[in-house]
């Protein structure tokens, strides 16, 4: 009698091979400017500015030409001639070349410094899904921008943001809809979400999870331990209930989706819910404390069904920062990214592939000069501090976080 292997799912379980594809139409539900139109009076500030043709071309162009904030600056004689255009004939020619990018998007343009202003002067940036989290690290580590040069830096330097601009409908249903129409990425109205800056407490946001619009689970955001999370617990709990069913439980378009809170308190207000986003019912959003797959097993129907909220543990590895650092996968060559997200055999193929282009390298006389360096470097290293323990030495290389 054959003995079911030990990764073999129990009867009946659903695995992440059940999950079901999202319709387009439910990414499309999902985006900011869509479910904003019917939230509003529950969500921050924020103003939606609609792409242009010709703001779109340039976030899709190669290279990061930003603005001039200040076309006409008065002329400084503080600087001794240090940054002055006219040092050079190169720099001049330099000046001759450059051009202002938005004189292709003027409108826009205006219409984004405008908002700036109205938001209160610092805003935070986002296309329809996403937010450019991966580039943060290049103004401050925050994605606080107090001009319209911010935000299309971080915008142009972001993989979230291409993601969102060529891959919106990955993994999806690309079948018709009732109309019998079938929606292409072409057909995405793209637009520019400016949400005015406050300074948020990270350890009162949580991700909530519906399945045929009933809650089944709640997860912090912030992954680290927070005592007086476990000790708030039940009244986190009862405010987000009320809030989904209040707010979301019938006016929501889909069954299944996923949405953001925050939850701030302080000591003259009572806690009060806001709504930060909605994500869609889909692999691509991250189930932070829970696994998919336990998700898909949970039946909200089921007698005696009762919401999980899953906290970090004070004895759990996150609450002592043994992960890594955030979005540090978009600082490593995709080859890397792409064999780790497909598993082991993947891993193992691209180590022996490396291995193999190392050998023929030296096979033709010519050694992984990287390698030279660090060699070099340590022996230098090793020399300055007059000593050898023979251990192995890492090279401290800045990592922006």
């Amino acid at each position: 009698m054959d003995t079911p292997s030990a990764s073999t799912p129990p009867k009946g379980k659903k695995t992440i091979n059940d999950f079901p594809k999202p319709t387009r139409q439910h990414i499309i539900n999902c985006g900011f400017p869509e479910w904003y139109k019917l939230y509003r009076s529950i969500t921050g500030r924020a103003r939606v500015i609609p792409f242009t043709q010709g703001f779109l071309d340039y976030l899709n162009e190669d290279g990061i030409v930003l603005p001039d904030e200040n076309p006409n600056p008065q002329s400084n004689d503080t600087d001794s001639g240090i940054f002055s255009s006219a040092t050079t004939n190169d720099d001049d020619d330099d000046e001759d070349e450059y051009e202002d990018p938005s004189y292709r998007f003027a409108e826009f343009h205006a219409t984004v410094r405008a908002a700036i202003t109205q938001l209160g002067g610092a805003v935070y940036p986002k296309l329809n899904w996403s937010a450019p989290k991966d580039a943060g690290f290049i103004i401050g580590n925050v994605l606080k921008c107090t001009s319209a040069s911010d935000v299309y830096l971080l915008l142009k330097s972001s993989n979230f943001i291409t993601h969102d601009l060529e891959h919106a409908f990955d993994d999806t249903d690309d079948g018709p809809d009732m109309g019998g129409n079938v929606l292409k990425q072409e057909d995405i109205q793209y637009a520019l979400v400016l949400r005015k800056w406050v300074e948020v407490i990270t350890s009162v946001e949580f991700r909530v999870f519906v399945k045929g619009r009933k809650l089944v689970c709640v997860t912090q955001r912030d992954m680290n331990y927070y005592d007086f999370l476990e000790e708030g617990k039940v009244e986190f709990m009862a405010l987000i209930e009320e809030f989904f069913e209040k707010y979301l439980e019938k006016t929501f378009p889909d069954d299944d989706f996923v949405f953001d809170v925050y939850i701030p308190k302080t000591i003259v207000t009572e806690s009060r819910v806001w709504l930060v986003d909605i994500n869609p019912f889909a692999i691509r959003t991250d189930p932070l404390t829970f696994s998919w797959t336990e998700i898909l097993n949970m039946d909200p129907n089921e007698e005696g069904f009762e919401p999980e909220f899953r906290l970090i543990g004070r004895n759990d590895p996150e609450a002592y920062g043994f992960a890594g650092a955030q979005y540090s996968a978009h600082k490593l060559p995709q080859e890397v990214v792409d064999a780790g997200n497909a598993g082991p055999a993947s891993i193992g193929e691209f180590a022996r592939n490396w291995k193999e282009i190392v050998q023929q390298l030296e096979g033709a006389g010519l050694e992984d000069s990287s390698s030279n360096e660090e060699e070099e470097e340590g022996e230098i290293k090793d020399e300055d501090e007059g000593e050898d323990d023979g251990g192995v030495k890492l090279d401290k290389k800045t990592d922006a976080p």
